[in-house]
């Protein structure tokens, strides 16, 4: 039996001898057929381990009051504060010190800057001492004459009527005497003139007494009230001159220049292109800021006052804030056909800075009212109106009809059905039919 199965064994020169040429082309077509699905299955492999992973999202309805007002009007313009104050001083003088840089934010009341005062506060000394010199004379005239002036007074005129007395008896005398031819005519005039003379003194001593006892006339001590009225006017001026030296913040707000240096000289006159500075600082509230645009007037009928919209910026894409129309300029610009329209930011956050580039999408107040249901898919989605559908692992550029724009994104008019999935964000090289690694959204 060994022998036997020794015996046993394939002739395959025998065998290829044997076989017929058809056999033997069919043969190699499947070995090539073979060879190729070896290798269109390599190429999927490669290509599989090749796709784009992309972010895709299912189509669904929304209805129309979910999917929000429709923007109206698109406008680009430019981030303002809306009360910006170049802060300057109300004094001429040079800087002494300066206690705020660029970017601060200062309260209202804070002391921004100090000129040097030494000038004002001699003036301000000066006028002091003029008003107490007013009033201590006013003081005078108030309290009338002391009794020791009166008393004199007095005794001054008693004085003086002694003396008349006198001279009446010597003028008496004379002209008895004279009568009787004893002394001269010329003895009697003299004693008459010293009579006369006499009787003046003691009217004008009568006088004196009057005046003394009664005091100052009121005429006069008016005059001096205005004298003091004055002098307090002018110690209240360089007081506030004085005051104005030291320049404060008249709002709350941040520092947006710094327009002086310690030992430059500020005015509040004429200012060169390199002398005197005619302002300390520039600030402004950062929490009161507004979008400036130009409307072209082919558009302005859209808007009217109190029109909300939604603000963004080129530097935060992805913020946005409620708008209104805050101020709409009376009169258009004839160069630009515009009308300058000022969107005020209800709330602003540290994100915003005044000159940024802002958009403003205008949305109307009316909700979408139409019966069907609406197809809304994210604004990036669309290129160049059209969209990437995913179909099998591939996706297929369709085409689409938009519409308005809202809160979600655009909506699509045509071209989708609701279960379809889409590509969110599709790369800048994705082509129709390229297989792609869905991942979802």
């Amino acid at each position: 039996m060994g022998t036997d199965l020794k015996d046993l064994r394939i002739d395959r020169a025998d065998r290829g001898a044997r076989l017929s040429p058809l056999a033997k082309a069919a043969m190699g077509a499947a070995a090539l057929l073979a060879l190729l699905g070896l290798t269109a299955g390599g190429y999927s492999l490669v290509r599989a381990r090749g796709a784009a992973e992309v972010e895709v999202m299912r189509v669904a309805p929304t209805s129309p009051a979910a999917a929000g007002p429709a923007v109206i009007l698109n406008a680009n313009g430019y981030i303002v504060a809306a009360h910006k104050i170049q802060l300057s001083s109300k004094v001429m003088g040079k800087v002494a010190w300066i206690g705020v840089d660029k970017g601060d934010k200062v309260r209202q009341g804070q002391v921004i800057v100090r000129l040097e005062d030494e000038e004002y506060r001699a003036q301000l000394e000066q006028a002091r001492g003029q008003l107490a010199s007013f009033e201590a004379r006013l003081e005078e005239m108030l309290a009338g004459s002391r009794p020791e002036e009166i008393a004199e007074a007095r005794a001054n005129l008693e004085q003086a009527r002694a003396d008349l007395d006198n001279a009446r008896v010597n003028l008496e005398r004379a002209r008895k005497l004279a009568a009787d031819a004893v002394v001269s005519r010329q003895a009697l005039d003299e004693a008459q003139a010293r009579h006369n003379a006499a009787a003046a003194r003691v009217d004008s001593l009568q006088k004196r007494h009057e005046l003394v006892r009664l005091g100052p006339r009121r005429e006069q001590t008016d005059a001096v009230r205005g004298q003091v009225r004055q002098a307090r006017g002018a110690v209240s001026f360089f007081e506030t001159q004085l005051a104005n030296t030291v320049i404060k913040a008249p709002v709350a707000g941040t520092i947006l220049e710094r327009a002086v240096e310690v030992g430059e000289f500020v005015t509040t006159s004429f200012v060169g292109e390199r002398g005197a500075k005619g302002y300390v600082v520039t600030l402004a509230d950062l929490d009161d800021l507004e979008v400036e645009l130009d409307i072209n007037q082919s558009d302005f009928a859209r808007l009217a006052a109190r029109q909300r919209g939604w603000v963004t910026t080129d530097a935060y894409p992805d913020r946005r804030y409620d708008g209104l129309i805050r101020q709409i300029s009376p009169e258009a610009n004839r160069q630009k056909a515009t009308v300058q329209v000022k969107v005020k930011i209800l709330r602003p956050d540290q994100y915003l800075r005044p000159d940024m580039n802002a958009s403003v999408a205008f949305y109307s107040a009316e909700r979408q009212e139409a019966a069907r249901p609406l197809i809304v898919v994210p604004a990036w989605a669309v290129r160049e109106g059209a969209v990437f559908v995913l179909h099998q692992g591939r996706v297929l550029r369709r085409t689409v009809t938009t519409g308005g724009t809202t809160a979600q994104g655009i909506r699509i008019e045509d071209g989708l059905i609701s279960g379809e999935q889409i590509v969110v964000n599709p790369p800048a090289g994705l082509k129709d039919g390229d297989r792609v690694r869905a991942r979802e959204h």
